[in-house]
């Protein structure tokens, strides 16, 4: 029992939705690009590829965070004691290694890539956090740039599609970083970091977030306009849009931090729905 404990820590450590939701960026980025759906080895390695990428800095994100997470998350499996600091240490190095190792079997840039971003996600972690907006900013940037990861796993980085996707999952990102940092506002301080919520206060800032849902939107339609895809985009996006336009509207209305965090989870799992929606219809229709 103690050891499926373990186990069962280790899995939330990694947080595996977010790790999941960056393979598939990965994924939607390959299948932009190419309009169709790519082979199997290409999607299992830009899958695996975002999938550890990501991982690693969510267990660092973790492990950086021991001290805020003990007032803002005490249950987690660091600041709970069910993992050690030195165990997330040496399962960080294994998710690392996977991630390398993955890279090396798609091309030389993706090597180059991974590194780059794995040392991005290491210094936001370690510091770039504290700096509020400019934090914020340098996590969104490496989430939006998952699906440009896409391209370069079958050659091709920048069409007009792949751009403006990787410009809607900016957006997105950026108005859940402030929302969920006007949860944690509490621990933030503790940890010195200054958030947008901290400099301007809890509702202004999910004001702000509330804008950049409206700003993911309006970007949303963008492919609509250019003609890039057709009628199944559209009515997925509108669809997904809605659900999103609905729970950020309860997000600026949510009067508690635990109803805040629980609009955050729905905004995020709306927005992974209709991606995965918005693939299966490039692929199927």
């Amino acid at each position: 029992m103690h050891n499926y404990q373990k186990v069962k820590g280790l899995v939330k450590l990694l947080r595996p939705e977010l790790p999941f939701a960056a393979g598939i960026c990965v994924i939607i980025g390959s299948v932009i690009t190419l309009g169709h759906f790519p082979s199997l080895s290409e999607l299992f390695l830009g899958f695996m590829w975002g999938f550890f990428l990501s991982g690693s800095a969510m267990i660092l994100n973790d492990y950086f965070d021991i001290e805020v997470d003990k007032v803002n998350a005490p249950n987690r499996p660091l600041p709970s004691g069910l993992i050690s600091s030195r165990t997330a240490i040496v399962f960080t190095a294994i998710i690392t290694l996977l991630g390398l190792i993955t890279s090396f079997f798609i091309n030389s840039l993706a090597v180059l890539l991974y590194i780059i971003f794995w040392v991005i996600g290491f210094l936001y972690n370690w510091k770039m956090k504290e700096k509020g907006l400019l934090g914020n900013l340098f996590v969104s940037s490496s989430v939006a740039i998952t699906i440009i990861l896409g391209g370069v796993v079958v050659g091709n980085a920048w069409n007009k599609s792949v751009v403006i996707f990787s410009i809607m999952i900016f957006l997105f990102n950026l108005g859940e970083e402030i929302a969920a940092d006007a949860m944690d506002m509490e621990g933030d301080k503790k940890r010195s970091i200054q958030s947008i919520a901290i400099q301007i206060g809890r509702k202004n800032a999910l004001y702000i977030s509330f804008s950049l849902f409206v700003a993911f939107i309006v970007v949303s339609f963008l492919p609509v306009v250019f003609d890039l895809f057709g009628i199944p985009y559209l009515v997925i996006i509108s669809l997904t849009d809605s659900i999103i336009l609905l729970w950020a509207i309860k997000l600026i209305k949510s009067r508690t931090i635990k109803e805040g965090r629980i609009y955050i989870r729905r905004l995020y799992l709306s927005a992974l729905v209709g991606m995965i929606l918005i693939i299966l219809s490039m692929i199927v229709l």
